[in-house]
């Protein structure tokens, strides 16, 4: 009998142990369900626990699998699922999708910016009397725009980030009027944030972690706040940007950047939605992590909330199908209620197709430099000059000290593949002792190549860029006295360390310079195409400040964001990614809001589209990190122009239905069928002719017909007349190619035809695709309307 219980028993704790197990095994999954306009209280969360609870044993276990309830974004819910309850689940009434959350991990991607792209404004932190204009007289310059767009006081911004520092003067509402009527968020209370925190500029903050808990478990709260409050600053960076007060004689440490830090639209109202947190067990330096259910959630709540724009620097590190994309998804919603969404590019370059945040109703942000370096020269003692560029505040004394390559000084027996690094416990304090190390950029972080050197004993070193890398120089705030240098310039020092029996070399002190040339380039970490799931569009659209930005900080991290190490303290620092590109263009989006009340968010990016700029400041084509002509994978339309766009003449439109009917054309017709039901397919359109303001065909065969329509916002009579320009491979063509307008808001289609020179294409053309580009443009007086086409053959 005793053996049966102890059987019985052992049985009973195997039985016991399987269950854990397999309860262990639940993962997230999103409910969906369907009919967006009807069935309205599928939105109450009463109701989403209620069909957790059938497949569920209990109340308490339905609560504890809850996740979220999204209301806005879509219809439906998050929660804790076995493979069987999801299975159930699918089968219920008014469920249409019950996905897994495949556990994507998103991740996140000032005093000069502005004044180099043409806004400048009064400083004055109240921006003076504003005043209605009867008029709709032309924007001449960027103080124009700036007073006309009432420096953006009545829209709302809301940035998908990791979070806010509150007390930053950046955030200061002195002088602002009260919240809008129309907002309808909350200050959320947390950690070291509570309601008093949000005022007439952050009117509002939330802070998501069930997701990310969910699959990391408890947050740990000595690297991060369980609040919205930013502890790294990458979120109070971004919103400063956006817009941020204008705060005088702001500067990054070591002074550099000294001026007025403002964002560019100063008096817009800022929405904080915390969305990403710590990468588990790992420094603040290798970035931040955010689940897309929580992200999600942020969006869901942003739209509810009221906002009129959506600034997003977060992506994916490679792009991601329609149907998988929570950004993607939740951003058609917020186009349904006319929300701008901006997102970054992605900081993958300059590998090619490595876009994030590609959906075509997405503003899709490259970066780009601007007219300011940051210079810290190095002198060798034969009296040659090698320009480099860095922000460390730390100088080396006033004398030559030995110049060594990072090979040279290496401990034995590292292998050949991390040589010439300067990678951790690397080098040889017996050799590299009193000596400028010339490290080479590719396999590990900048900023600790700077502390191997120290450990070794090295008195600087000396950041060289390899091939790829080019021109594109990176300036960062080092430990020990520092400098970049491109990859000409590390062949001049390798040439010089090799050719010198006592080479040595001297850092010069870092300084400030202004009105360098060329400028804009592109930065060689923006991300580029062509887009990977629908080569139909072209991406990325536009390119922005992302380089070198000052913008505010959190004022408990470094300016290295290497929190375990990085003592230092800024308010404001120099940061760099298309992390600080996008809300550059997310403020000019409030800029345009506020001006055009009634325009589309289609509109505002055909008006950024059309108008963006392709010439440097030497006058001659924007450049990559290469110093070669960029293309349009790589700079979308160009440089962005908020003076510009705010009068653009005409734009492409399109709507929220345009959007649904291009989903079903690329074959995504499950993509939002709780939503929509797909038209048949023999009347659908293709998907080249959703009504974007650039064109891209892949493996075009012959002639190709594409349809556009454009929509009159300027001069009420006007005549447009059809020009364009192609490479050798292609003609482009436009019926008609006079456009006669006679009233605002008129709308005129016409075809573009685009035609294969078969005589011309390269021998090669049936292997990978080699993309060819050209630009058409509809120009009246001073209104020019160009979209970029790119064509590939078969």
């Amino acid at each position: 009998m005793a053996i049966k219980n102890i059987i019985f028993a052992t049985c009973l704790l195997l039985l016991s142990a399987l269950a854990s197990c397999t309860k262990n095994t639940n993962q997230i999954y999103i409910v969906e369900f369907g009919g967006y306009e009807t069935q309205t209280q599928l939105h109450d969360e009463n109701v989403h626990l209620s069909y957790l609870l059938s497949v569920k044993e209990s109340e308490e276990e339905a609560k504890g699998s809850f996740v979220y309830s999204y209301k806005h974004s879509m219809k439906g819910f998050a929660a804790l699922l076995s493979k069987e309850e999801a299975k159930k689940m699918s089968e219920m009434e008014g469920v249409v999708s019950v996905h897994k959350s495949k556990g994507r991990m998103y991740s996140l991607q000032t005093t000069r910016s502005w004044q180099f792209v043409g806004l400048e404004g009064p400083l004055n932190p109240n921006w003076g009397d504003y005043q209605e204009s009867s008029s709709l007289q032309k924007i001449n310059n960027g103080q124009d725009l700036l007073s006309r767009a009432k420096y953006g006081q009545h829209i709302i911004v809301g940035m998908i980030d990791n979070g806010v520092w509150p007390e930053s003067k950046s955030f200061s509402d002195e002088g602002m009027g009260p919240v809008p009527q129309k907002w309808k968020g909350i200050c959320q209370n947390g950690t070291a944030f509570n309601s008093s925190h949000c005022n007439r500029k952050i009117i509002g903050a939330r802070y998501y972690l069930q997701g990310y808990e969910s699959q990391f478990g408890p947050l740990n709260e000595e690297e991060d706040y369980k609040s919205a409050r930013d502890k790294d600053g990458h979120g109070t960076h971004t919103a400063s940007i956006v817009a941020g007060r204008a705060v005088p004689s702001a500067s990054a440490i070591g002074g550099f950047a000294r001026g007025t830090a403002v964002g560019g639209a100063p008096m817009a109202r800022i929405a904080i939605y915390k969305a990403c947190w710590p990468i588990k067990g790992k420094s603040k330096d290798q970035g931040n992590v955010c689940t897309n259910v929580d992200i999600l959630k942020a969006m869901d709540d942003a739209i509810g909330d009221g906002v009129d724009v959506l600034s997003i620097s977060i992506g994916y590190k490679a792009p991601i199908p329609y149907k998988e994309d929570v950004i993607g998804k939740a951003a058609l919603h917020a186009i349904r209620k006319n929300i701008v969404v901006a997102c970054s590019a992605g900081n993958s370059g300059p590998l090619p197709q490595s876009l994030s945040n590609i959906a075509p109703w997405i503003i899709t942000v490259g970066a780009s430099t601007v007219d300011r370096s940051f210079v810290a020269p190095i002198k060798l003692q034969d009296g040659t000059i090698i320009q480099g560029r860095s922000i460390t505040p730390v100088h080396m004394a006033n004398s030559f000290y030995p110049l060594v390559l990072a090979r040279e000084v290496e401990l034995p027996g590292l292998p050949a593949k991390d040589s010439g690094f300067c990678l951790d416990n690397s080098l040889d304090p017996n050799k590299a002792k009193g000596k400028i190390v010339v490290c080479m950029r590719g396999e590990g972080e900048r900023l600790k190549k700077g502390l191997e050197v120290e450990r070794a004993g090295g008195v600087g070193f000396i950041l060289g860029n390899n091939e790829i890398l080019g021109n594109d120089v990176p300036c960062d705030p080092h430990f020990i006295p520092a400098t970049a240098v491109s990859y000409q310039n590390v062949l001049k020092l390798i040439h010089y360390i090799n050719s010198s029996s006592n080479p040595m070399a001297y850092i010069l002190p870092g300084t400030t310079v202004l009105n360098t040339k060329p400028a804009p380039s592109v930065a060689s970490f923006s991300s580029r195409g062509p887009n990977a799931i629908d080569p139909n569009i072209l991406k990325p659209d536009i390119i922005a400040p992302g380089v070198d930005i000052l913008a505010a900080w959190s004022a408990e991290d470094g300016p290295t964001r290497m929190t375990y190490q990085d003592k230092r303290v800024v308010k404001y620092n120099i940061f760099s990614g298309t992390s600080m590109s996008c809300p550059h263009v997310s403020a000019a989006a409030i800029l345009l809001k506020a001006m055009h009340p009634t325009w589309t968010s289609a509109a505002i990016r055909s008006a950024l589209i059309t108008t963006a700029g392709t010439i440097d400041n030497t006058g001659n084509p924007l450049t990559d990190e290469t110093g070669n002509p960029a293309t349009p994978f790589a700079i979308g339309a160009g440089h962005f122009n908020p003076v510009k766009a705010a009068d653009p003449g005409l734009v492409y439109d399109a709507s929220y239905m345009d959007y649904l009917v291009y989903t079903c054309s690329f074959g995504e017709t499950q993509y939002f069928r709780a939503t929509y039901n797909c038209p048949n397919s023999s009347s659908l359109p293709e998907p080249t002719d959703l009504n974007y303001p650039s064109i891209q065909i892949h493996r075009l065969n012959g002639t190709k017909n594409i349809k556009r329509t454009v929509t009159n916002v300027g001069k009420s009579t006007s005549v447009y007349m059809f020009s364009a320009k192609s490479p050798e491979e292609f003609s482009i063509t436009a019926t008609p190619n006079i456009l006669e307008f006679n009233h605002v808001g008129q709308k005129i289609s016409f075809n573009i035809t685009v035609t294969a020179k078969m005589g011309q294409i390269p021998n090669n053309y049936y292997g990978p695709a080699r993309y060819y580009f050209g630009w058409y443009a509809w120009t009246h007086q001073n209104h020019v309307v160009r979209s970029q086409v790119a064509v590939s053959f078969t």
